[in-house]
């Protein structure tokens, strides 16, 4: 396998205008894909001027596939177009010609499935892998696209038994490169792509761990004063009664409101003893609904209750 080198078509998009000439040639070479396929399949391919002219289109889509790639490299007109449009324009041509010669008789149906399995498959490998890099074209698969070009275009042409005995020997030689650069491109993506994932855990474990949280700092007096009020303070307990002279006031279950006076303040809770009557309260009797309270009278010494009497 190759050593991956770096490839400038790998490098992040620059700003460079989409209209430049490399990607007008890649525009062309996919304009004259159906051109081409109408002269081939003209009048079922028995027409000799229809398959030369033919040929002649080939082999201008097919310079254009090697220049505009040139020109993108040497003047760094490198573009996210170019880089999607440049092999969907390689893949429609070389698929329109082996699906156009199979249909006409000139070439086994089993070689055309063989090629056009290999190159979408690599197509897909690329896009695959291209977030890990891009692994340039190797000597085989330059040579490779050479030979598929020339057997092609030795079948398009309408040739002698003798030249057609030469198309079928370079499309075989063109068949088993195909194989070979297809099985050297997976194992190299397949590299490609274990190494890129051992590097992005590298990082990770490389990466400094967040430091831990430290205790929390002292409640400073401003926000002391703002804390939420504090919950009530419990009954006072029978010994702080004792010490007040009252009564210890009996404890409420928790979410249990007390009761009205003189009643329990919950279940199993002993009722409150009422406070006796003074005279005052006794000679104003009960007081009636509503009605203000009449002030206490004093009562009379002992000395005026005795001239009092008859």
């Amino acid at each position: 396998m190759t050593s991956l080198v770096p490839d400038p078509a790998a490098t992040p998009p620059q700003t460079v205008r989409v209209a430049n000439v490399a990607n007008g040639l890649t525009l062309l070479r996919l304009l004259l894909v159906p051109v081409f396929a109408v002269l081939l399949l003209h009048a079922d391919g028995a027409d000799t001027g229809w398959r030369v002219a033919a040929w002649a289109v080939f082999a201008v889509a097919s310079i254009t596939d090697r220049m505009d790639g040139q020109l993108a490299r040497s003047r760094g007109l490198v573009t996210e177009f170019g880089k999607l449009a440049d092999p969907i324009a390689d893949k429609a041509l070389i698929g329109t010609a082996l699906v156009g010669l199979s249909s006409l008789g000139l070439l086994w149906w089993w070689v055309t499935a063989v090629i056009l399995v290999r190159e979408i498959g690599v197509t897909l490998l690329r896009f695959w892998v291209i977030r890990h890099g891009v692994i340039p074209a190797s000597r085989g698969g330059k040579l490779k696209t050479l030979l598929q070009g020339v057997a092609i275009g030795l079948y398009v042409l309408p040739l002698s038994d003798g030249a057609a005995l030469v198309a079928a020997c370079v499309m075989a030689a063109a068949l088993l490169l195909t194989l070979a650069t297809g099985a050297d491109y997976v194992a190299r993506a397949m590299s490609l792509r274990r190494a890129g994932v051992r590097q992005a855990t590298a990082a990770v474990r490389a990466a400094p761990a967040a430091p831990a949280a430290g205790p929390a700092a002292p409640a400073t007096p401003a926000a002391r004063a703002g804390a939420p009020a504090r919950s009530p303070a419990p009954a006072r307990t029978a010994a702080s009664a004792r010490a007040t002279g009252q009564a210890a006031a009996p404890a409420t279950p928790a979410g249990q409101a007390p009761g009205p006076a003189g009643a329990p303040a919950g279940p199993g809770a002993p009722a409150k003893p009422a406070a006796p009557a003074t005279p005052a309260a006794q000679a104003a009797g009960p007081a009636r609904p509503g009605a203000p309270a009449k002030p206490a009278v004093p009562a009379a010494p002992p000395e005026a209750a005795e001239a009092a009497e008859p």
